[in-house]
């Protein structure tokens, strides 16, 4: 509806629909159900930022348009007068390298997932050149999804330089960046800083994963410290599978310039007459319930509009990784199958070490490309697996790396050129001595990629599930399928063929759920996610780490796409001996799953992952599907962490609690709940326990008010034989609405 004003302003209130300006009118009011974001789109003149946060009403809107100065450029492009930092740059077919844009046009469209779009339309006032901005919303969602598409509409080829998603200006005060970085097996360490004069760059170049060293997520808390349930706070992701950058340039302005986008280093791109060219969009949030409220936006939008079946609960599964590595056979799987399902487990995963006839895969140096059962190890072959998967009622998946291949395998025999190279120089080769990466700019390649997966559904429709791997980073920078001219254009191209893959593989395989796997939490990113159902935070199953790793995962995925799984003491990776009880209370506050020998196991702890499993069940629908409450960080270092799951009902919560030191009288925080019903009772019941006593609220109920304001007591360490004390402990609670 239109509302009366002194200057036109277009405001959807049915269902908080985006909302846009007709033609020739001043103000475009992006609306969601708790924010704003006010733009001027005036024909003939630059598209204006005008505000970003807290949801307004029409009067705020009209009064601030009436008295707000516009100077800043809601998507500012290198031209004239261009002193600051960009978000496009182009050199036109006669050497212009300026751009001089104002809006020619508004319009919308809905999609058919109850998504609406605002475009406005932005061309040259000289060259044959266009930008059109792109606001989409969703009326169950606090994002803003935007990203801009570049149209060439003359007859020459202009060059893209510089090509960002989108421009977010944050006004200057005690502005503090929360960002994330990391390595293999100790991937998405938080940090967090008062941001400072000059420029913060995050950047990936890794070329086919793009979130163990950093991530495009970052949130900006704008009134001084960082704080989990208080504050003013911005968050914003780009949805890419590549290589990124952002860049937040400080200078003498008023205010941080925040540009988020594909990462154009080595990659200017070739636009041709008539090409669009579109960016990845960056959703953005905003919260005044600090960094938990930004999550809690983020895990929503994620589950209903982004993350492959974001809303179904994902099944409890062994994955036979960390239990027999490449030791793969036929006697091994089936003993597996029968240990998960007796635990109440719901799938059954084979990893690597299946597959290879002239090159057996014994080892990671060969047969990557030959996805052929060894017959040798598996003498039924899959089908034999599936049966007796179902014998067990159970579900069985597999793993599977279909972007790579070995030196040593077939598929490189019969088809080198199908590998990432350029021209004139001296392979490069990853994991194993041998690993190498398949173009996927290539069409064939895209086709052979497909036929993977095909083949193995086509063949074993019984398949539940595929843990897609990716192991290597391109390290051949150069394609031998692009051309001369379009070589520059290879980081795109790569992931558009990734992508256009994985839209036919779910075009015909809709329900199978694929897990994104690479090198361990290597694509932890919201560009892959419409496509995969989880990903592995991380090789590192170590439990302690994970605290921390999957903390800082918890700020922008919910926990539903995070695989968390129970694994052996000593740990694979840290040798670190954590005892059962804190490995699966760790593990239950995301996807539980398994990555252990059950064989190796004592019946004791056969049973109490037996327990945790039927447990788990229990309240799986809350922590999978509920909201995240984080309460006290590991980084604080007080020596305690905990963060809790609400119900959007507020009828039952999870909570948890790890303490992660052993010090004498460490005098440890009281931890205050949150996002409860004040008014209602909640019965505390305690999961995993393992005391001689329960504790001292079992079975008693507490107002949420009570709970919210003064949190529960817990002891210092477990009440258990003295033989088995050790310097862990752990709680989770399971809290009921009477």
């Amino acid at each position: 509806m239109i509302l009366p004003c002194g200057k036109k302003t277009l405001t959807a209130f049915a269902a908080f629909a985006a909302i846009w300006v007709p033609v020739g009118a001043e103000t475009l009011h992006v609306a969601t159900p708790g924010t704003s974001l006010v733009l001027e789109a005036t024909e003939g003149a630059p598209l204006k930022f005008v505000y970003y946060g807290e949801r307004l009403g029409a009067a705020d809107v009209d009064a601030m348009m009436a008295s707000a100065p516009r100077t800043l450029d809601a998507y500012p492009v290198f031209g004239l007068g261009a002193l600051r930092e960009t978000a496009m740059s182009v050199t036109h077919p006669d050497g212009n390298m300026t751009l001089d844009m104002s809006v020619s046009g508004v319009s919308e469209s809905d999609g058919a997932d109850g998504s609406h779009t605002v475009t406005v339309s932005m061309s040259d006032k000289h060259y044959p050149f266009g930008i059109d901005v792109n606001y989409r919303t969703y009326p169950d969602a606090d994002v803003v999804e935007t990203w801009v598409e570049a149209v060439n509409k003359g007859k020459g080829t202009v060059l893209l330089r510089e090509f960002a998603s989108a421009y977010l200006p944050i006004r200057r005060s005690d502005v503090h960046l929360t960002s994330f970085y990391g390595a293999w097996g100790n991937e998405c360490r938080m940090e967090e800083k008062r941001l400072p004069h000059g420029m913060v760059v995050i950047n990936n170049r890794d070329g086919v994963r793009n979130s163990h060293t950093s991530h495009a997520e970052v949130m900006f808390s704008l009134d001084g410290q960082p704080d989990e349930r208080n504050g003013r706070t911005i968050g914003a992701a780009l949805c890419y599978s590549g290589n990124y950058n952002l860049r937040i340039d400080t200078g003498s302005s008023d205010f941080h310039d925040f540009f988020a986008g594909i990462n154009d280093t080595h990659s200017a791109y070739n636009l041709k007459k008539g090409e669009r060219f579109a960016t990845p969009p960056l959703a953005l949030t905003y919260s005044n319930e600090g960094k938990s409220g930004v999550s809690r936006n983020f895990h929503r939008w994620g589950r209903n509009h982004r993350l492959a079946h974001g809303t179904d609960l994902r099944k409890i599964l062994l994955n036979s990784w960390e239990g027999v590595y490449f030791d793969i056979n036929e006697q091994g799987m089936a003993q597996m199958m029968a240990d998960i399902a007796g635990m109440g487990g719901e799938l059954f995963v084979m990893d690597d070490g299946w597959f290879g006839a002239k090159y057996p895969r014994n080892n990671d140096v060969s047969s990557l490309g030959d996805w052929t059962v060894d017959t040798r190890k598996l003498p039924a072959g899959i089908a034999g697996l599936c049966a007796q998967a179902e014998k067990n009622g159970i579900r069985f998946g597999i793993w599977i790396e279909p972007e790579m291949v070995n030196s040593v395998s077939e598929l490189y025999d019969t088809h080198p050129e199908y590998i990432v190279k350029p021209t004139n120089r001296p392979l490069r080769q990853g994991r194993g001595g041998t690993q190498l990466v398949l173009d996927m700019s290539n069409p064939k390649v895209q086709d052979l990629v497909f036929g993977v997966v095909d083949t193995l559904l086509t063949k074993y429709p019984q398949l539940d599930y595929i843990k897609w791997d990716a192991n290597a980073p391109i390290m051949n920078h150069g394609s031998q399928y692009l051309s001369a001219d379009e070589q520059s254009h290879f980081a795109v191209e790569y992931h558009r063929g990734f992508a256009k893959t994985l839209d036919r593989i779910r075009a015909k395989y809709p329900d199978v759920t694929i897990q994104a796997c690479a090198s361990g939490g290597g694509r932890a990113n919201w560009g892959v996610l419409p496509w995969f159902d989880e990903f592995w935070v991380s090789d590192n199953t170590d439990a302690q780490q994970r605290v921390f790793m999957q903390w800082g995962t918890s700020h922008f995925f919910p926990s539903v796409a995070m695989a968390s799984h129970i694994s052996a003491a000593p740990n694979h990776q840290t040798h670190r001996t954590i005892p059962l009880k804190y490995r699966i209370d760790v593990a239950m506050s995301g996807r539980l799953g398994m990555e252990i020998q059950p064989k190796n196991m004592t019946d004791e702890e056969i049973a109490m992952c037996r327990k945790a499993i039927a447990e788990y069940k229990q309240v799986r629908p809350v922590v999978q599907q509920g909201d995240l409450y984080r309460l006290l960080s590991p980084y604080d270092g007080k020596g305690v962490a905990s963060l809790m799951y609400v119900s959007p009902a507020k009828d039952e919560a999870v909570y948890y609690w790890w303490r992660l030191n052993n010090d004498v009288n460490p005098q440890l925080p009281r931890v205050t709940m949150a996002g409860l019903d004040p008014d209602a009772l909640y019965t505390v019941h305690e999961l995993n326990s393992i005391d001689k006593e329960p504790l001292p609220y079992e079975g008693k109920s507490f107002t949420g008010r009570y709970l919210m304001s003064n949190g529960l007591e817990f002891p210092e360490r477990h009440n258990v034989e003295y033989s088995t004390l050790n310097d862990y402990c752990s709680y989770v609670l399971q809290l009921k609405k009477k």
